[in-house]
């Protein structure tokens, strides 16, 4: 007879370093330890019900993993400059919620090098590492530079771009990622490329400086008793019900038998999890 573990709208998975990474499921007034499920068969069932995660209100549909229209419309954190940060319009006084970017995005930022399905760049605040890393499933990552805001971040990143991906191809990642590499070299080499870029872009922002960081490189490991050979994927809104054994997590996905789940991307859904 299947367990009931939890009930409850979906949140991200909240990580911690490990090893391997550790996993635990918000799930309602429920925060349920995903790592002792792997091997195990599962059932998620999907009831028809999503909130707002940030309002709470019902919605038909959910916007940026988790909300409703109107939230998406006029949060900060829904806006543009989340996704491309080096639009930040914090400076032109016409932010959506100036006191939640004083927050998080006036800040210090971390420009970083990752090894996930292959090497890319990324940025991130530091009370959000390893965090970060973790949930874009990368194997190895290092912070390369330290800036003031997240504005400044974005700028070196849009210049770093252009020499290595700032993207993660999930099929590969969830199909075991890419082979370890020295990555502080691999990232010296990254911004020696970058060099001319970097110089051009401090004489274009005189309040852009950044620090140049020389830390050692984080190794990450999953959770994960087998790989796919094929990946697949499952959705909530196509099949309410998803099950079988849990092989694994990386990134924000369980790795079923029968296909994968993005767990961050149907937050707000209302499910039931139950064991056997």
């Amino acid at each position: 007879m299947a367990e009931v573990l939890g009930a409850g709208s979906i949140r991200k998975m909240k990580t911690s370093l490990g090893p391997p990474a550790q996993y635990r499921l918000p799930l309602g007034d429920s925060l349920i330890e995903m790592n002792p499920l792997i091997g195990e068969t599962i059932k998620m069932n999907f009831d028809g019900e999503i909130h707002c995660i940030h309002c709470d209100r019902v919605t038909k549909k959910s916007f940026s993993q988790g909300y409703c229209f109107p939230c998406f419309k006029t949060l900060a954190e829904c806006d543009m400059c989340i996704m491309r940060p080096e639009t930040c319009h914090f400076a032109e006084g016409t932010c959506r919620d100036a006191e939640w970017a004083q927050g998080h995005c006036m800040q210090s930022h971390y420009v970083y090098i990752a090894n996930s399905s292959g090497l890319k760049v990324g940025i991130t605040r530091g009370d959000q590492l390893p965090t970060r890393w973790i949930d874009q499933g990368a194997n190895q990552a290092i912070q390369i530079f330290r800036v003031k805001n997240r504005f400044h971040s974005g700028l070196l990143e849009t210049t770093i771009k252009q020499y290595v991906s700032d993207r993660t191809d999930w099929r590969k990642m969830l199909k075991g990622g890419a082979e370890s590499v020295d990555l502080k070299a691999a990232a010296q080499d990254i911004v020696d490329q970058a060099s001319a870029g970097l110089t051009a872009l401090s004489e274009n922002h005189a309040d852009l400086q950044w620090q140049t960081l020389d830390e050692p490189v984080t190794e990450i490991s999953y959770p994960v008793e087998e790989y796919p050979t094929k990946v697949s994927s499952f959705n909530f809104d196509k099949t309410p019900e998803v099950g079988g054994v849990l092989r694994g997590i990386k990134g924000q996905y369980l790795i079923l038998d029968g296909g994968v789940i993005n767990m961050r991307k149907f937050s707000g859904y209302h499910i039931s999890l139950a064991r056997g």
